[in-house]
């Protein structure tokens, strides 16, 4: 049995709700907006490391996405023997994956890799996406449609 990263559910639900026509998302943001420029390869590549100085626990930080409701935070907590755990959470209300006992280096590089991971396939699904959109468009416009 293979494990499913639940990064990819989260990104698979983006994509099927930036995939649908802008009449049926309602409240959110003009599609016509400019995409932000990508991000160089050189910095693409690189997974940010955390201040030497952070403090482990408390550290969090949240993935990218349109939607709180499905959008990934990882948060790092110490118990009370000392030890270091990564909650990751989708959404505001769900149950957390929890990843430990890790130091607290360790816990703060673990958030700040899943999130870069995170954000470089989100990156990745919105070209795709913007290239699908795009596609259709010159499409729609070959065959006369306005």
């Amino acid at each position: 049995m293979s494990q499913i990263d639940p990064t990819d559910h989260a990104l698979a639900a983006i994509a099927s709700i930036m995939d649908q026509p802008e009449t049926s998302r309602e409240g959110e943001a003009d599609s016509h907006a400019p995409a932000p420029p990508p991000l160089p390869a050189a910095v693409a590549d690189e997974t940010p490391l955390a201040p030497a100085a952070v403090e482990a626990a408390g550290y969090s930080k949240i993935g990218p996405g349109p939607m709180a409701a499905i959008r990934f935070k990882w948060t790092v907590r110490r118990d009370d023997s000392g030890d270091f755990y990564v909650d990751e959470t989708i959404g505001e209300n769900s149950a957390p994956i929890v990843t430990g006992p890790m130091s607290g280096d360790e816990a703060v590089r673990m958030v700040d890799t899943r999130e870069s991971e995170a954000r470089q396939r989100f990156e990745e699904l919105r070209a795709e996406m913007t290239g699908r959109a795009a596609a259709a468009g010159l499409v729609r416009n070959d065959s006369g449609e306005m």
